[in-house]
């Protein structure tokens, strides 16, 4: 099938995926903050110039902004929207200038709203996922006996290499049992190369099987690659089940926990150099890939939304000065130490989060750049 789509979805795709999220992320921020008393000075839709809004009853400036990507929340006494605070001004405030003042409310209520722009992002993967199982259904095995059972291989299959045969049933990879066939995938998908112990039954005995996970590099239909681990077996043929919406919220938190597993298992193969730096992605790949989801569907699109939602979530939590996670790590030394860190010292830290924020984002841009086609990649 042809992966062209028009250009204009590429447009289209990366602030209708970005837009909300964000704006979400900062909606959880300004809900809890609402929730504690807190005051906010301005919600902007979007950075950058102001193109419409208005100011509510509570002083609150709420504004559509010229640049549709993302958005913030500024509190009351923050310096800017990334809510670095005045550091001067903290101590010398007066009554009127700390009620309703972010940096003056309890470290506990600090805590809270800072964490509520995260743990917003993860409430929407979980309301996708949850929503999808609802209506889809989840896969199952159409033979529920035979889903740890070997019924064939691939053309070429690393476990057919290993001895593995048709009618092997698999025990455990690795000391960890297996229930499922998804279980394989799990311990396969984001390994190439390594080599795992399979034990399996095969008439009535028990065996242990080196196999050496084979390294894949697949292209889907718009030639974005993916390097992957594959052993080259299949197992009984899946159906889909009907689900209640407990049984599909229980199965939205297992689905989100699998991702998070997979986006931490990478980040530390690229650290140790299992996994190449070019399979970072930054807002060049993020808005490809938005585009090309949005050609696919709204269904597509949404799914590929939980993922990023997910994504921000973790990358927001990162104890990175200048993101939640940066003023979490302060608030968590401000527990410790019983008082907040000095004005000074907090300061310079927020300033060398933002750069180092900057210059990721520099990087992981240049490497999407290096990615497009006419780098010869």
């Amino acid at each position: 099938m042809d992966g062209s789509i028009p250009f204009w979805m590429y447009i289209l795709g990366f602030p209708l995926l970005l837009g909300p999220l964000v704006t979400l992320h900062e909606l959880g921020h300004y809900l809890v903050g609402r929730w504690f008393g807190v005051k906010a000075e301005a919600f902007s839709v979007g950075f950058g110039k102001e193109v419409w809004g208005w100011t509510d009853g509570r002083g609150t400036r709420w504004k559509l902004s010229a640049i549709p990507l993302g958005g913030y929340v500024q509190f009351k006494g923050d310096m800017d929207p990334a809510s670095i605070p005045h550091p001067d001004k903290i101590d010398e405030a007066s009554a009127q200038e700390r009620d309703g003042s972010f940096h003056h409310a309890s470290l506990g209520k600090r805590a809270l709203i800072v964490f509520a722009g995260p743990a917003m992002n993860v409430l929407v993967t979980l309301a996708i996922f949850a929503s999808f199982f609802a209506i889809y259904g989840k896969p199952v095995a159409a033979d529920p006996e035979e889903t740890t059972v070997i019924t064939r291989f691939a053309e070429e299959s690393a476990a057919r290499a290993a001895g593995l045969e048709i009618g092997d049933r698999m025990i455990a990879i690795d000391g960890e049992p297996v229930a499922e066939f998804q279980d394989v995938a799990d311990q396969v998908l984001m390994y190439p190369g390594r080599t795992i112990d399979m034990e399996i039954e095969r008439e009535g005995e028990r065996l242990t099987l080196p196999v050496r996970i084979a390294d894949i590099e697949e292209a889907d239909r718009f030639g974005n690659k993916s390097r992957i681990g594959r052993i080259g077996i299949y197992s009984s043929e899946l159906a889909v089940e009907e689900v209640g919406i407990g049984e599909s919220i229980g199965l939205a938190f297992v689905q989100t926990g699998k991702l998070v597993d997979m986006m931490v298992t990478g980040i530390k193969q690229i650290i140790v150099g299992d996994r190449s730096v070019k399979e970072l992605g930054g807002p060049v790949t993020i808005g490809k890939f938005a585009g090309e989801q949005l050609s696919m569907g709204p269904l597509a699109f949404i799914n590929f939304a939980a993922l990023i939602s997910l994504n921000l979530a973790f990358i927001n939590l990162l104890p990175i000065p200048a993101l939640d996670g940066g003023h979490l790590a302060f608030y968590a030394a401000e527990a410790v130490r019983r008082k907040p860190l000095g004005p000074k010292s907090t300061e310079v830290a927020y300033r060398a989060g933002v750069a180092l924020v900057l210059a990721l984002m520099v990087f992981v841009t240049f490497i999407d750049i290096a990615k497009l086609p006419f780098f010869g990649n």
